[in-house]
């Protein structure tokens, strides 16, 4: 029987860790000796297995930026999403409507599936999402939001949801015409956000599956009406802007006609 290479066996680890989740998008890998004594094994067995994760595509490594995890979703696939959200913005509607259904069964499996240490990153991840809600920075409570509601289909211990719903809310992230931006100015908009998500927390710490898929699937709809109510603004504001910029116009035309004639009377 073939024995297996060492960096083999560092290499499922690693992608262990990663594909369950241990091991998130964007994580630092510890510094390579530290690293290897982890492992109990020698740096270049080590380098040679990230050198596979490399070529799998999960992990990459930059000169002085250390070696860090790679998108959920290959940036093949990503990139031209994104552009193509960024041309129609009325894409992430649909987006929602999958969220809609994902979010829905990951919170009933977390809140039957959700060990202690998850629901303690539950209640981390939510409250600093309201901490964020006091700054300036309304992306970054998007953000914030966005690992909210990942620690919950974490808790589900799924793994291809888990991984789907990343690749989800990266195409969202990174979209520029998401508008959740937006979403997080208007003060209508917060306290019911606020509830909505304590709500879905609280049903998952406390193990009701159906009130907690109900939560999730209550929260993305508000969403979805906020988002729409958003758009509608913005039509009523450009039509308005619209009409202001032609009466101007239309009024400064006839002085402009009545300036060219004394001029011509004056000659």
């Amino acid at each position: 029987m073939h024995k297996k290479r060492i960096a083999d066996t560092i290499a499922d680890k690693l992608q262990t860790l990663i594909v369950e989740g241990s091991l998130k998008p964007g994580d630092r890998l510890p510094a390579e000796r530290t690293l290897a004594e982890s492992f109990g094994v020698s740096r270049p067995s080590l380098r040679e297995a990230i050198q596979k994760l490399q070529s799998r595509g999960l992990l990459k490594t930059r000169p002085g930026g250390g070696t860090t995890v790679e998108s959920s979703l290959n940036p093949e696939f990503v990139d031209p999403l994104i552009s193509f959200f960024q041309e129609h913005p009325e894409s992430r509607f649909d987006v929602l409507e999958v969220r809609h259904s994902l979010e829905g069964n990951a919170a009933w499996h977390a809140a039957i599936r959700a060990t202690d240490e998850d629901k303690e990153n539950i209640k981390a991840c939510y409250e600093k999402m309201i901490l964020l809600h006091n700054g300036d920075d309304p992306l970054a409570e998007a953000q914030s939001d966005a690992e909210f509601h990942l620690s919950i289909v974490e808790a589900s211990h799924n793994l291809v949801l888990l991984h789907m719903m990343r690749g989800l809310f990266t195409l969202l992230q990174n979209s520029i015409s998401h508008n959740l931006d937006k979403l997080y100015t208007l003060p209508r908009v917060f306290e019911p956000l606020s509830n909505q998500h304590k709500a879905l927390m609280e049903a998952v710490i406390a193990g009701d599956p159906e009130k907690a898929r109900q939560a999730a699937q209550d929260h993305l709809a508000f969403v979805e009406d906020s988002l729409q109510e958003i758009d509608k603004e913005e039509v009523r504001k450009t039509r308005s802007l619209r009409r202001l910029t032609t009466l101007n116009a239309l009024q400064t035309e006839p002085n402009k006609n009545k300036a060219q004639k004394f001029s011509q009377d004056q000659t």
